[in-house]
């Protein structure tokens, strides 16, 4: 139980962390979107504000999304769920969250595929090319990584960004949420067993 107990207050308070920042990038894509209406209207329109918005808003909900289930804020259907005692709540959330934690194991698999190939991969074997990559860095830092890198992979758009930083986001951003998935089954089986759940908020 002492290693339950130190995994949620580990995962929750990172976490809480990670959500309280991502929070404020709401503010960073209202600013791109102010700019870009002002650019529209008083000199020539900004080729870059609407697609660095749509990678704003990505940023934003996926690194909040795990603050957002350590706050219990995800949207549920509460007809019959509402009524229900802590126990019997945390008795479904049981079998619940291991549907979420497959579901999240899955988009993070392909999350890694899809940052592999926006690196310039074109192999089946994601995680060993990221494994070579570290390699590349540790033995010859810049210069060693960048053989194992390909072609970056960019946006078809006039502006034609990168796309390798805002798919690491989200690998980032769906790893944290599977942990805060697993941190919250860990919660449920410490209510089923009645015992005390920390609290990190």
């Amino acid at each position: 139980m002492k290693l339950l107990r130190g995994f949620i207050r580990f995962v929750d308070a990172v976490n809480y962390r990670v959500g309280r920042v991502a929070m404020y990038g709401i503010f960073a894509m209202m600013a791109i979107l102010l700019w870009s209406s002002i650019s529209k209207t008083f000199f020539n329109p900004s080729l870059w504000t609407l697609e660095m918005a749509q990678f704003a808003m990505v940023a934003y909900y996926i690194l909040g999304g795990p603050y957002s289930i350590q706050l219990g804020s995800n949207v549920r259907m509460d007809l019959l769920y509402g009524g229900w005692s802590p126990r019997r709540k945390a008795a479904v959330d049981v079998i619940t969250v291991l549907f979420l934690i497959f579901y999240l194991g899955c988009l993070l698999w392909g999350a890694v595929g899809s940052t592999a190939y926006s690196l310039g991969y074109y192999g089946s074997e994601p995680f060993s090319f990221f494994g070579n990559l570290i390699s590349g860095f540790a033995t010859g830092g810049a210069e060693g990584a960048g053989d194992v890198l390909g072609r970056p992979e960019r946006s078809p758009t006039a502006w034609r960004p990168y796309l390798w930083p805002i798919k690491t986001i989200m690998i980032f951003g769906f790893t944290l949420m599977l942990f805060q998935a697993l941190s919250e089954l860990c919660k449920d089986i410490l209510r089923l067993g009645g015992k005390e759940v920390p609290d990190v908020l």
